[in-house]
């Protein structure tokens, strides 16, 4: 399925679409994907065909997030701690997300017209190497789209995004680039979004 599902909403989804819109709309939203093993169990499916069904459910999402005019959404898709799960599900996870950012690249038109700009947030060394060359080509090829965001967090959490941004500043006050004075005002230039606006709402 393609990562921003087409296709016309219903007349009931354009009427609670024009509700919601009439009042103040978050900025930026973040979702937390998780539940896809419980819905593969309860479904008696593989654990594979769970993963799958959540990026289905994620692309009506962000349809819904477009056309409420949300500008940024944010999408907590794998964390590191992930890879402690078995190899033959992390394997299928690498699979999925070799899929759909492949699909990703082959959707540059729909992309373009939404101006859409894919962010990949994450420690991208530790996924495979063609997963990390598909991830930035995505990411280069949507570089200088700037209507709405989309940013993946992969191979992430935050403890270690933050522990990386507090080890970049101690390595420029050490080397004389920082001034230990200004830390408070440049160590949100840090982190990997340093320009994103602040979650409105988490969604899981």
């Amino acid at each position: 399925m393609s990562w921003i599902k087409e296709g016309e909403l219903s007349l009931w989804e354009r009427f609670c679409a024009n509700i919601i819109k009439a009042g103040p709309m978050p900025k930026h939203i973040a979702f937390i994907m998780d539940g896809n093993r419980r819905y593969a169990r309860k479904c008696q499916v593989e654990r594979q065909e769970g993963h799958s069904q959540g990026f289905n459910k994620l692309a009506e999402t962000l349809r819904w997030c477009l056309n409420l005019g949300v500008l940024e959404v944010t999408v907590y898709a794998f964390s590191i701690e992930n890879f402690k799960r078995s190899k033959s599900e992390v394997d299928g996870l690498m699979d999925l997300a070799r899929q759909k950012f492949s699909r990703l690249m082959e959707e540059q038109e729909k992309l373009q017209k939404h101006g859409v700009c894919i962010r990949v947030l994450g420690d991208l060394h530790l996924l495979p190497l063609d997963l990390q060359e598909l991830i930035a080509q995505a990411v280069q090829a949507t570089t200088n789209y700037n209507k709405c965001f989309l940013n993946v967090c992969f191979a992430y959490t935050s403890r270690h995004e933050i522990s990386n941004a507090v080890r970049e500043m101690a390595w420029g006050v050490e080397q004389g680039l920082l001034d230990p004075r200004s830390l408070p005002r440049c160590k949100s230039y840090h982190l990997e979004i340093p320009n994103s606006a602040s979650w409105c709402l988490v969604g899981q």
